[in-house]
């Protein structure tokens, strides 16, 4: 798979969506934007089930996450497009690395991948996920979003609260060392979970990968090397 981004990417002919059907205004354009990126394009010619694999390959190469042989956990995985991207990162095909990917959804197998379908807040998820590791983490990422209810405010509350809970797990899994990578939004809050984070971790820093789209208020959060558990207690 390439990992080719940014200006490289062929731009198609703008299409239209025609009015009639049953289609709403809002499906509408949804349709129009999606037959109008190029991510989209480009992630079924790279065999990506996702566009959302060119924001994780973007981080990679600005500020490596992953390494050969690493140990990885997505959380809320469906439908696996950075499960594809890690995969392939640490090496998976070749037996060195391995991914460990969870969602509350099924998802189509990945190479490579071993999946589950849980809850990564259920009280006994750390560890059941660290012992199919075999390990504990290099990575912990997750691209994870709640369902839009419309209302701004309540958006960004319920997308920073998932963050949040998914920090707090990656700190019971990482390995010293370890990196931990999620999806925020811009709305006044994305700060804190700064602050939080860098108690435990040397570096934390905010990313806008090309791959976002220009009218999204969506950040990543990357913090990298981790302290260990005892930092955190």
């Amino acid at each position: 798979m390439t990992s080719k981004l940014g200006s490289g990417l062929a731009r198609p002919g703008r299409q239209i969506v025609r009015k009639g059907g049953n289609k709403t205004p809002s499906s509408r354009a949804w349709l129009a934007r999606q037959l109008n990126d190029p991510y989209v394009a480009q992630a079924k010619r790279d065999g990506y089930r996702s566009r959302a694999a060119y924001k994780l390959v973007e981080i990679d190469e600005r500020f490596p996450v992953f390494r050969p042989g690493g140990r990885v956990i997505d959380l809320g995985a469906a439908p696996g497009g950075w499960s594809q991207v890690a995969a392939g990162r640490v090496g998976c095909a070749s037996g060195r690395g391995k991914v460990v990917a969870i969602d509350l959804l099924e998802m189509d197998p990945v190479p490579g991948v071993e999946f589950m379908v849980m809850d990564f807040m259920a009280e006994d998820a750390p560890a059941r996920i660290v012992a199919m590791l075999g390990e504990r983490a290099d990575v912990v990422m997750s691209d994870m979003a709640a369902n839009a209810t419309g209302h701004k405010q309540t958006d960004h509350l319920r997308i920073m609260g998932l963050a949040e809970v998914a920090a707090e797990f990656a700190r019971e899994v990482l390995a010293p060392g370890g990196a931990f990578l999620a999806k925020v939004l811009k709305g006044g809050t994305e700060n804190t979970i700064l602050a939080d984070l860098k108690r435990d971790f040397a570096a934390v820093r905010h990313i806008k990968p090309a791959a976002s789209r220009p009218d999204s208020a969506e950040l990543y959060v990357l913090a990298t090397g981790f302290r260990g558990a005892s930092a955190s207690g």
